[in-house]
C-alpha cells in the first residue's frame, strides 16, 4: 500500500524511498505555497471510507528551504470527496514539541481542521483552542498515529498512549461524508509515511 503507484498527488510530489532498510512513500508539497491548511496530500487511489481506524507511522524532517514558520506539518486527511473539495484532517507540528521552549507554540502542537473553510487560521482568528493540544514529538523521528473516526467523532493517539490526544465530538462535515484517505503535507516538510493499516467498521 505504500507504493506511490498507489497514491494521487495532489499538490504534493511524491516517491518511494528507503530508511533504514524499509520502504517509505515521501511526500513533498508541491504549488499553493501561500495558504495554510489547503488538499496538499497524498490521496490513496480507490480507497472509500467512512467509519474505521487509520493508524500509520510518519516521519518529518524540514526542507532545506523551509520558511521561519514551517513547523514539519504531517499528518492526515480522510473522507477526501471526488473532487479534492472536503475533507476532515489531522496533522502534527514536530517542532513544537518536545524541543520548543516557547510556551505559546507548544499549545500548537497538533491541529484537527476541515477543509475548505474551517483551518487553524479560522480557530485562531475566533479564538477557538479546543482542536489542538501539546505533543511530546520531535522532527526526524518516528510517530505512530491512530485516528478513530465514528460518524461525527474523532480520537487521535500518539506513540501507542492509552490516553487520546485529542478528541473531536463533533467533526465539522458531520457524520455521513465517506472518502479517500491521504497523507497530509504542509509548506517546508519533507514527509516519509510507512506500515499504513485501514480498518473498515462499514
Amino acid at each position: 500500500m505504500i507504493n506511490k503507484e498507489n497514491w494521487k498527488e495532489n499538490y504534493t510530489h511524491i516517491s518511494n524511498e528507503v530508511i533504514d532498510n524499509e520502504k517509505v512513500l515521501r511526500v513533498v508539497k508541491s504549488g499553493k505555497i501561500n495558504e495554510y491548511d489547503e488538499n496538499t496530500y497524498a490521496k490513496l487511489v480507490d480507497s472509500s471510507f467512512h467509519n474505521g481506524i487509520i493508524e500509520v507511522k510518519m516521519l518529518s524532517r524540514l526542507l532545506k528551504d523551509a520558511p521561519d514558520f514551517a513547523r514539519g506539518f504531517i499528518g492526515i486527511a480522510y473522507r477526501i470527496n471526488e473532487d479534492d473539495t472536503k475533507f476532515e484532517s489531522f496533522y502534527v507540528r514536530p517542532t513544537n514539541g518536545r524541543q520548543c521552549d516557547d510556551s505559546v507554540r507548544k499549545q500548537h502542537g497538533c491541529q484537527y481542521f476541515s477543509y475548505p473553510t474551517y483551518t487553524f487560521a479560522y480557530f485562531r482568528e475566533h479564538g477557538i483552542t479546543k482542536y489542538e493540544n501539546q505533543v511530546d514529538i520531535d522532527l526526524n523521528e518516528w510517530i505512530s498515529l491512530k485516528a478513530v473516526i465514528e460518524d461525527e467523532k474523532a480520537t487521535f493517539y500518539l506513540n501507542d498512549d492509552p490516553q487520546p490526544l485529542l478528541v473531536v465530538d463533533q467533526m465539522i462535515h458531520g457524520k455521513s461524508m465517506r472518502g479517500n484517505i491521504g497523507f497530509f503535507v504542509d509548506i517546508g516538510t519533507e514527509a516519509f509515511f510507512k506500515d499504513l493499516k485501514i480498518t473498515y467498521f462499514d
